[in-house]
């Protein structure tokens, strides 16, 4: 996960015609809020391939399970094989820290995802950086989904970043996916990230008609837990600047450690 590139929606709560603010960057929704929601409830479950292949696309290296950690663990327990596409490599979630480079922190957040999928149990995934520049991947769509379609031939499903997710990284790796599984006549799930922080329960930004759930049972919640915690370059602060703070403090984290993924179809 980077901030800092935000879509043009408006933060919830703006109203129509005001200025677009920064919805990642203002307060957003406490976790609180999304677990008393009964809208989960409702929401029908995902119909998971139980063989073949799955590419899941990631604009950043820590994107992949925050999002859809826990069904990459069930995906890999029931010996499906999983292609993780790291379309850039992370390096600019600190563009003013002093304590480490950008080339340091791409090496850094490349082994904290192999560590994470370790956790998960997917120690046989395949991991494919793209090395897009960070922040810029609007720019290099048509790059990006060329670079999927070799990978897609003969998946069973691809998952990748919600397009509506209101950072500019993730949706446009989101379209990059989308249009290269729609070419290669692949079934193309996406997954919201920081949409958990800017929308509200019910929220009508969000195409909730079209999601689908995977509830976790609680050892594979668990495993995703672990995995999550090997992201240290985001979840802890890389030194005392505050150029160097955490891209997820806990509050943030909170929207990735239950028990359930929400997907849109």
């Amino acid at each position: 996960m980077t901030a800092g590139t935000p879509g043009t929606a408006r933060a919830a709560g703006t109203p129509q015609g005001a200025p677009a603010a920064d919805p990642i960057q203002a307060p957003g929704t406490p976790e609180h809020r999304w677990r008393a929601w009964h809208g989960f409830a409702g929401l029908p479950a995902a119909d998971l391939p139980v063989r073949g292949r799955v590419v899941v696309v990631a604009a950043h290296p820590d994107d992949e399970v925050l999002g859809a950690g826990g069904t990459l663990a069930l995906l890999a327990r029931a010996g499906l094989a999983l292609t993780v596409v790291s379309v850039t490599d992370g390096e600019r979630s600190h563009p003013g820290s002093t304590r480490v480079t950008p080339d340091a922190l791409a090496a850094v957040r490349a082994a904290e995802l192999r560590r994470a999928l370790d956790a998960l149990g997917a120690t046989d995934a395949e991991v494919v950086r793209l090395a897009v520049p960070d922040t810029r991947l609007a720019h290099h769509e048509e790059q990006v989904a060329a670079a999927l379609a070799p990978l897609l031939d003969g998946a069973r499903l691809c998952l990748a970043p919600w397009t509506g997710d209101v950072h500019g990284d993730h949706e446009a790796a989101g379209r990059a996916a989308t249009a290269a599984a729609r070419a290669a006549s692949v079934t193309c799930w996406t997954y919201p990230v920081w949409m958990w922080h800017w929308a509200r329960p019910g929220d009508p930004a969000v195409p909730w008609d079209a999601a689908v759930a995977v509830r976790l049972p609680p050892g594979t919640a668990a495993r995703k837990r672990r995995a999550v915690r090997h992201f240290v370059s985001q979840t802890a602060p890389l030194g005392p600047d505050p150029a160097d703070a955490a891209v997820l403090p806990p509050e943030e984290l909170a929207h990735h450690l239950r028990d359930i993924e929400v997907f849109f179809t």
